[in-house]
C-alpha cells in the first residue's frame, strides 16, 4: 500500500550553469553539493550526460559520480542519463559495473536516446534513429549486465561473444531506469523490460497532464512482459528553488536567471518579452514553462510542499521527488534552499514528527491532570522537608 511516507527525495542535475562563470569551479561546486544533499539526508542524487551548447558541462556522469562517491556516505547516484546511441553497448556495460563496484551499489543506472540535436550532429547520428538505437543498446546491455553471454549486430555496433568481466555489486543487479517525457515511448520501453520510470517533464504543463496516462501504459507493457510495476521506483523532476519568503527566493535568483532564459531561447532563435527581465522570467517559468524545464518552484516550503501533493493527486503516488537543479543562486542560497527543503518539505512528507505532535497533543489534552499531579508532587516534596505546605513554608522563609 503505497503512502507517502515511503517517498524519496533528491535532485537531478544536467547540470545547468551560466556561460561567464568558470566550468572548474562550477565542477567543484557539483561535487560539494552532493556532500551536502548527502549531509543532509536526501536519497538520490542525478547526474546528466551533454557534450554541447554551453550550459550543460558534464560529458561524462560516471567519472562525476565517481568523484562525488568519495566525499559521501549514503546517498544514491543516478545517470541521469547515459545516453545509449552515443556508446558501445560493452564499454556502456563495463563502465557501469565498475561504477557500480566502486559505489558499492549505490549507482542507479539511468539510460536515454539523447536530448541536444547538436551532440548527435556531432556524432553523425540521425535523430530519428536515437530512439531505435536506445532500444537496440538496451537488448545488449540487460543481458551483459545479467552476466551473459550476447552475440549481436545492428548497423552500428558489433558484439561478438561479448562478456562483462565484472559483477554488479548487488547480486539482484543495477537498479535501471529509463526516461520518459511527454510521449509514451518512455512508458513502453521501460515496461517491456521491466525497468524502472523517470519523468523528466512532470512539471511542464503538457508532461503533468500525461503523468497518470504514461503511469497506465506503463503497467499494461509490464503486465504483458511479466513484470511488476512499482510506484516506488518511478521518479518525477521537478524545478525547485526555496527560501524563507517569494521575495527572498527572488532576489536570489535574479542576478543570473537569465542565463537559462538565454540557453532556451538563443536555440529556438526567439526573444520573447517575458525574456528582457529577471521579473518576467521568474514569472513565466512559474506559470507556464522554460523550454522544457516545466514549471518551477521559485518560493517557499510551503509552495513546494502544495506542488509535490497536487503530483501526488496526478499520479496516484510515486517513489521519489527530484529537483531539477539549475546554478542560478550564491552557493549560500543555493545550499540555503536544500536546507529548508530537508527541514520543512521532507519531514512533511515522511511524517517524522508524528510522535512529537502526538505527544504535545496528549499533554494539551489532559493539562488539568498531568498539571495538577506536578503541582502536587511539589506540594508533597515541601511538606516532607519543612513539614508544612510549601506556600507556608515561603511564608516562614
Amino acid at each position: 500500500m503505497w503512502t507517502t511516507d515511503s517517498i524519496n527525495f533528491g535532485a537531478f542535475l544536467a547540470p545547468y550553469h551560466p556561460l561567464n562563470a568558470d566550468p572548474a569551479l562550477q565542477l567543484r561546486r557539483d561535487i560539494d553539493l552532493m556532500e551536502h544533499l548527502d549531509h543532509l539526508g536526501f536519497d538520490e542524487a542525478w547526474m546528466g550526460e551533454h557534450h554541447s551548447t554551453g550550459a550543460e558541462i558534464v560529458p561524462a556522469p560516471d567519472m562525476f559520480i565517481a568523484a562525488a562517491a568519495e566525499r559521501t556516505e549514503r546517498i544514491r547516484f543516478g545517470t541521469g542519463v547515459t545516453s545509449l546511441p552515443y556508446h558501445h553497448p560493452l564499454v556502456t556495460a563495463d563502465r557501469i559495473t565498475q561504477l557500480d563496484l566502486q559505489t558499492r551499489g549505490r549507482l542507479i543506472f539511468g539510460t536515454g536516446p539523447g536530448k541536444i540535436p547538436l551532440d548527435a550532429h556531432m556524432m553523425g547520428i540521425n535523430p530519428s534513429d536515437q530512439r531505435r538505437m536506445q532500444g537496440e543498446a538496451l537488448e545488449a546491455i540487460l543481458p551483459l549486465l545479467r552476466g551473459e553471454v550476447v552475440n549481436m549486430e545492428t548497423d552500428w555496433f558489433t558484439l561478438r561473444d561479448a562478456r562483462a568481466q565484472l559483477p554488479t555489486y548487488n547480486p539482484a543487479g543495477i537498479e535501471i531506469a529509463t526516461a520518459s517525457t511527454m510521449s509514451p515511448n518512455g512508458s513502453v520501453l521501460a515496461g517491456t523490460h521491466g525497468l524502472s520510470l523517470l519523468s523528466l517533464a512532470a512539471s511542464s504543463p503538457s508532461g503533468f497532464d500525461v503523468l497518470d496516462r504514461n503511469w497506465g501504459v506503463y503497467e499494461k507493457v509490464c503486465a504483458e512482459h511479466g513484470h511488476i510495476a512499482d510506484r516506488s521506483t518511478w521518479r518525477l523532476v521537478n524545478p525547485m528553488f526555496l527560501a524563507e519568503t517569494r521575495a527572498d527566493a527572488e532576489r536570489a535568483v535574479s542576478r543570473r536567471i537569465d542565463s537559462m532564459a538565454a540557453y532556451v531561447n538563443r536555440q529556438t532563435g526567439q526573444n520573447p518579452d517575458w525574456a528582457q527581465t529577471p521579473k518576467g522570467i521568474i514569472d513565466q517559468w512559474r506559470n507556464d514553462t522554460l523550454g522544457e524545464f516545466g514549471q518551477a518552484i521559485i518560493g517557499t516550503p510551503e509552495e513546494a510542499i502544495a506542488q509535490i501533493e497536487r503530483l501526488i493527486e496526478k499520479t496516484g503516488g510515486f517513489g521519489t521527488m527530484l529537483i531539477l537543479h539549475v546554478d542560478m543562486a550564491n552557493w549560500e542560497d543555493t545550499k540555503r534552499s536544500y536546507d529548508l527543503f530537508a527541514s520543512e518539505v521532507i519531514p512533511h512528507f515522511k511524517n517524522r514528527n508524528r510522535g512529537r505532535e502526538a505527544s504535545l497533543q496528549f499533554a494539551e489534552d489532559n493539562r488539568d491532570y498531568l498539571i495538577g499531579g506536578l503541582v502536587g508532587a511539589i506540594t508533597k516534596a515541601h511538606t516532607d522537608y519543612y513539614g508544612q505546605p510549601a506556600e507556608t513554608a515561603g511564608a516562614q522563609a
